[in-house]
């Protein structure tokens, strides 16, 4: 008797421990885990730096890193600079310099933001844009960034929603 109670409680337990193992696993499936951090860096004395960085993919399915930064003059609050940085990762074609980054967003509206690399980037696959008027433009929707490759050609880079949210973060910080 006493052997049969403890088989059907070994039993229960191993169902719950089941039961736990699977939970925990469809849970995986079905939450997406963001991490959104705006960082918060002092730069130089008297220069406060606020970045977001990300790292998304192409179209091709080549990663970027796409690091948005605003620099500020802590001693009289002046923002300084408000820049979008991509860099490519091994793989990812060539930036075309100085042709500007083209931003569409879901509606169609079409923004360009001038490259700041005017004559040379410091490698083949790196970028950087000036989004100070572009920023307070857009829209917290999912957006669409052509990367310039070419005179013509364009590498499209989909910028999802919460990284639009976390750049309009970056903009709002003192």
């Amino acid at each position: 008797m006493l052997r049969r109670i403890l088989k059907t409680i070994w039993w229960f337990l191993l169902l719950g421990i089941l039961t736990i193992y699977i939970y925990l696993g469809l849970a995986t499936f079905t939450s997406k885990t963001v991490i959104a951090a705006v960082i918060k860096l002092v730069d130089a004395p008297g220069e406060i730096v606020y970045r977001s960085q990300q790292k998304l993919n192409d179209e091709l399915g080549n990663y970027w890193q796409v690091i948005l930064f605003k620099q500020i003059h802590s001693n009289s609050n002046q923002i300084s600079s408000i820049n979008l940085r991509l860099v490519g990762f091994p793989g990812s074609q060539e930036l075309a310099h100085p042709l500007p980054l083209k931003i569409t967003s879901d509606t169609g509206k079409v923004l360009t933001a001038p490259d700041i690399f005017l004559d040379e980037a410091p490698a083949p696959t790196i970028g950087q844009y000036d989004f100070k008027d572009v920023l307070p433009q857009l829209p917290t929707k999912d957006l669409l960034i052509g990367i310039p490759v070419g005179r013509q050609n364009f590498i499209n880079l989909s910028i999802p929603k919460y990284v639009v949210q976390e750049w309009q973060e970056v903009a709002i910080k003192p």
